[in-house]
């Protein structure tokens, strides 16, 4: 608790940085907004899952859950930035590729959907061309994480905000979390409210609604997490959680409190040991944790991590063959039953798509 007072104490006094932040970024829009800096549509349904701050408000599952949804009708292909890989440009997914060089979550996509186009690249505007050259069959492309960059202008924008921590209640960075402007959700063609608890009432639904203030035809959809069945990393060999298993939970995400919550609720105990948001693990890492698993006492324990941090792991496959590490999948489900009207709103768009127009507000 003592580090959490800190922290926040800390970035309070990062407001002045903060202010010439958010004058930063109101020029920057203003400028897209005048058309003097140029947005590029293009001639195919382009749909962008983002957000207005920095952190988890799941985003990837979000991808996922698109690419299940339209991947029996559409020939899908995914653009991703590739945060964290170490190399630059665009690059298209192979059964080479490793988090190194595309990114964990690309290859999160890619291991998934294997059948579907998964491509990285800083500049969507460069990597969207040289996609379609490398598959020129593309009827719809996927933009992960691209909210804010508007060199390109996508048909429709899915804006995500976190329950916990909405972007009517935010600050900008670094004193609060938002790298956008509050007032750019009025772009979005959607607004998803996520990682909110099950039992989420009407009445709450409505506060939260008033409180965002949509837009005229901005509908506001509600989803918690869903977690599956954790799987082996290696072996894929599926178990169930108990309240006779200890757990030691490794994770490098921005927020795993609610994968903690569900530890708790559901096993004897846990260790949790933290990395930072897309760290890229190294052997001494992986010895760590080994070490760190040697010391439970307890006859039933595991290993338990994200799919994100398991991309990053993998690469040390013959270390952790011999070892219970699994992960955990997560997955978004709708509230108020609202599943099907949100997957016939993106449907409606790709059908009644033309090229040269937008679907986008603002």
């Amino acid at each position: 608790m003592y580090s959490n007072w800190f922290l926040k104490s800390f970035r309070i006094l990062l407001l002045p940085i903060a202010i010439i932040y958010w004058g930063i970024i109101w020029v920057r829009n203003f400028l897209f907004d005048k058309n003097i800096f140029k947005s590029t549509a293009f001639g195919l349904p382009v749909i962008c899952v983002g957000n207005l701050s920095v952190g988890g408000t799941g985003k990837s599952p979000m991808i996922e859950l698109l690419i299940k949804d339209l991947k029996e009708q559409y020939k899908l292909a995914v653009i991703s930035r590739g945060y964290k890989r170490k190399t630059k440009g665009y690059t298209l997914a192979t059964s080479d590729s490793t988090a190194l060089d595309i990114g964990d979550e690309p290859l999160q996509f890619y291991l998934k959907f294997p059948d579907i186009p998964i491509a990285v690249g800083e500049e969507r505007i460069i990597a969207i061309p040289e996609l379609l050259q490398d598959k020129p069959e593309t009827e719809v492309i996927l933009l992960d994480d691209a909210f804010q960059h508007r060199a390109v202008k996508p048909g429709f924008n899915i804006l995500l905000t976190d329950q916990t921590n909405l972007f009517t209640r935010d600050f900008y960075l670094p004193t609060g979390d938002l790298r956008d402007l509050k007032s750019s959700y009025k772009r979005a063609d959607t607004i998803i409210i996520t990682k909110c608890e099950p039992q989420l009432s009407e009445v709450e639904k409505k506060e939260i609604i008033k409180e965002i203030n949509p837009q005229k035809n901005q509908p506001v959809f509600f989803t918690c997490i869903e977690y599956d069945q954790p799987y082996h990393l290696i072996t894929n060999h599926k178990i169930s959680l108990d309240r006779e298993t200890e757990v030691l939970l490794v994770t490098g995400i921005a927020n795993p409190r609610p994968l903690e919550n569900l530890i708790m609720e559901n096993c004897k105990t846990y260790e949790r040991m933290n990395y930072p948001d897309h760290h890229v693990f190294v052997i001494d890492d992986l010895n760590e944790i080994k070490a760190r698993f040697k010391e439970i006492e307890s006859e039933k324990k595991i290993i338990l991590t994200t799919e994100k941090d398991a991309m990053r792991l993998f690469k040390f496959y013959k270390e952790i063959e011999t070892i219970p590490m699994f992960i955990i999948p997560i997955r978004h489900q709708f509230l108020f039953n609202d599943a099907e009207r949100f997957k016939g709103i993106v449907v409606n768009f790709i059908k009644n798509f033309n090229a040269g127009t937008t679907n986008t507000n603002g």
